[in-house]
């Protein structure tokens, strides 16, 4: 077994890995099937973004919720922001975070 197929093994095992334990859904393998010899760092390229993207709503919203009154509405919407994000790319368990989030915010509950 090559390097590159032996590489291509350990990525799907541990993606498989991920999928049994719910850290990702069905999202991601349809996220896969649209990477091809076209654009064979389609995934890479995407999740990077996702990581980039998700350092400033993570930053915002912690910025959001210092503030001495906090405008939930607004860290409400950074939320959406990343759950969406985070369903796309296939990630339940923190679609699923967010979903919580969302309800702590219409509650206004800063603590939740």
């Amino acid at each position: 077994m090559d390097a590159v197929t032996q590489w291509q093994k350990q990525w799907f095992d541990y993606t498989q890995s991920l999928r049994r334990e719910g850290f990702l859904d069905d999202q991601f393998a349809q996220l896969k099937k649209l990477q091809d010899e076209s654009s064979p760092d389609f995934v890479v390229e995407v999740v990077s973004l996702f990581f980039q993207d998700s350092e400033k709503l993570l930053s915002n919203m912690g910025r959001a919720l210092e503030q001495n009154v906090v405008n939930f509405k607004q860290v409400d919407a950074y939320v959406h922001q990343f759950k969406g994000s985070s369903a796309w790319i296939g990630a339940l368990r923190l679609k699923n975070v967010c979903i919580n989030f969302r309800n702590s915010c219409e509650a206004q509950n800063l603590e939740g």
